[in-house]
Parts: C-alpha cells; sequence; structure tokens
C-alpha cells in the first residue's frame, strides 16, 4: 500500500508540472460525515462527524480533471444507549472527475487513510473511554457528484467503501456518505 501511494504521489505530481498555472485550482472544503462500522452481527447507527481539508485540482481538458486532497476525517459508529466509536484519519482520496456539464462532475477514485485517533466513548460513566485498537491503515474506494453553484463555491455527496478491514474477528470496514461544501481560490 506505502508502494501504491507514493507511486499514486509521483504520478499526481509529475502531472502538475506538464500542467499549465491557469489550470490548476487549490481550495478548501469541509463537510458532514454520516460514517458506519460494517461488518458482523452487531446493530450500530451511523455516526454523524464531520470533515475539513484542503485539495488541488489539475484540470486536463475541458470535461477531465484529477483532484488529490488532503483531509481531516472523522469515522465510526454508534450503538444506541450504549457507546461511540470514534476513529479519526488523515486521509488522502486521490479523485478522477469527469464534467458531464460545465457545472456536474462525476467523480471517483481511492482513498488512502492514516490513523490519527480512536476511541470508544462509553454511556455509562462510571466506564472510562478506550482505545479501539483499529487498523493505522484504511484504504477506501470514493465515488460521488460534484456540482460548482459559483466559479468559486462547489457542493459534493461522495460515498467512501471501506475496502481493508478497521477491525478484525468480525471483518469490520469503514462505510460513509460525506456531504461538503468547498470554496476555489
Amino acid at each position: 500500500m506505502k508502494k501504491l501511494l507514493l507511486l499514486s504521489t509521483f504520478v499526481v505530481f509529475g502531472l502538475s508540472t506538464s500542467i499549465k498555472a491557469q489550470n490548476v485550482d487549490f481550495g478548501l472544503k469541509t463537510g458532514l460525515n454520516m460514517a458506519n462500522l460494517t461488518g458482523g452481527d452487531a446493530d450500530r447507527n451511523n455516526l454523524f462527524s464531520f470533515h475539513v481539508g484542503g485539495f488541488t485540482e489539475f484540470k486536463i481538458s475541458d470535461t477531465f480533471s484529477l483532484q488529490p486532497e488532503l483531509l481531516y476525517t472523522r469515522q465510526g459508529s454508534e450503538v444506541e444507549n450504549s457507546l461511540k466509536v470514534k476513529v479519526d484519519y488523515l486521509a488522502i482520496p486521490l479523485m478522477a472527475k469527469y464534467y458531464l456539464t460545465e457545472k456536474l462532475s462525476l467523480e471517483a477514485g481511492p482513498q488512502f487513510s492514516f490513523l490519527i485517533n480512536d476511541k470508544a466513548e462509553f454511556d455509562d460513566s462510571s466506564i472510562p473511554d478506550a482505545e479501539t485498537d483499529a487498523s493505522s491503515f484504511d484504504f477506501g474506494l470514493n465515488i460521488g457528484l460534484g456540482y460548482a453553484i459559483t466559479s468559486n463555491v462547489f457542493t459534493q455527496a461522495r460515498y467512501n467503501y471501506g475496502v481493508t478491514t478497521v477491525a478484525e474477528n468480525p471483518d469490520i470496514k469503514n462505510s460513509v456518505f460525506q456531504i461538503s461544501l468547498g470554496y476555489k481560490f
């Protein structure tokens, strides 16, 4: 996975040197996560949390661009009247964007996430918070839509399907739906 991440980084930066500066946009985005941990037989609910970060969009043509991002994202799930599992990542999505119209884009690509913090918070105050022993790396696949409200302001809806397991026995994976609002400089 580290070799794949390194190769992806070189490809993105290699492309950036061959693209003129007028075809590059920088920006910030933030939004809502509706996250859940799938797998096993536990009955879990969505954990509503957030993501925030920055991106660079490299326009290859009028209809195609590449958008690497760097996000801080909180994922996990909630078991009603019992506990909340919060898993924080530094995520690097590498999105390919195909513009269906001037304002509407279809987006897809891999996401490489590195664990920053993990915590199980129990509703019973007599039980102390604990680490979850989540995996230090998570690989996922993204698919979504983007819409340009103005030339600078946009919104995105994205689903991230976790391919690797967050925890084993049972195999538990991330599942995250994101709604974002962003600004291009």
